[in-house]
């Protein structure tokens, strides 16, 4: 975890910043010692919503299986995700 005050952020916001996109990971500001912000890169940024939005997907797909609802076997899933990837779809 990467902790830097807010004084280090307003003083040497290319430091900051440049560590956050070299780390990958989020800058955890703080001020009066408290928590206060979370800065990252654009590129951290995009990648935890879209491991979000899988997981997400994939929490309804499991509550729909839970819940009873028809499924499609794997082989036949494997062949339509190739279709779609080869434009016949």
């Amino acid at each position: 975890m990467i902790i830097k005050s807010s004084t280090a952020l307003r003083n040497n916001y290319n430091a900051v910043a440049r560590l956050a996109r070299e780390k990958a990971e989020p800058v955890y500001i703080t001020r009066n010692g408290e928590g206060d912000l979370v800065v990252m890169s654009i590129e951290a940024f995009e990648r935890r919503e879209a491991m979000l939005d899988l997981r997400e997907k994939l929490l309804f797909a499991e509550q729909q299986r839970l819940a009873g609802e028809t499924t499609v076997p794997l082989v036949e899933a494997h062949q339509r995700l190739k279709a779609k990837i080869d434009g016949r779809v």
